[in-house]
């Protein structure tokens, strides 16, 4: 009975000394950095022909996909995509053939595709609401959310021909940029 009795103090000493509270404790702050995976950017088309029409006409066409992708991963991932028109000349542009940006209008449309959290909206949903970009005019906008996040879109150009507007091929500098 002796053996028992000692044996089940020891146990009991054994137990209190590893259920008891710790004579010290420190603790550790752990850290870790998220780095982004890359920065704010916008893709767009390299080309784009939107047809042809005559003097005092207007031409429309689609150029293609545009599409910022913003890869900050940042607790706030707003952004504001642009859009702006050069003058659209054909030759050297000296003999007046120009077609003036005051001329040249832009509608992005709604969303082809998104990703991430937050608003996507477009500047200009519809054609009723296109814009002349002979100044910078948001094209597209997200605000909201958290984390990387892209859009993408198909804007339309139109393009009003002046009367008395020479035979040509006309070429122009359509600008989108992100902030």
């Amino acid at each position: 009975m002796r053996k028992k009795l000692l044996v089940a103090t020891v146990v009991g000493v054994a137990a209190s000394v590893v259920l008891g509270a710790p004579a010290h404790a420190e603790d550790t702050i752990v850290t870790l950095t998220v780095d982004a995976t890359g920065g704010l950017s916008i893709t767009v088309p390299a080309t784009a022909n939107i047809g042809h029409g005559v003097e005092g006409a207007s031409v429309s066409g689609l150029l293609g996909p545009v599409t910022v992708l913003d890869q900050r991963s940042s607790l706030t991932p707003n952004w504001t995509a642009s859009v702006i028109s050069t003058d659209f000349v054909t030759g050297d542009g000296s003999s007046g053939e120009t077609i003036p940006n005051i001329n040249v209008s832009y509608w992005s449309g709604p969303a082809t595709a998104t990703a991430g959290t937050g608003t996507f909206t477009p500047g200009q949903p519809g054609p009723a609401n296109q814009q002349i970009i002979n100044v910078p005019r948001t094209a597209f906008s997200k605000a909201g959310g958290t984390g990387n996040n892209f859009a993408t879109w198909n804007p339309t150009l139109v393009v009003n021909i002046p009367p008395a507007t020479v035979q040509g091929t006309y070429r122009g500098t359509v600008t989108h940029s992100v902030l």
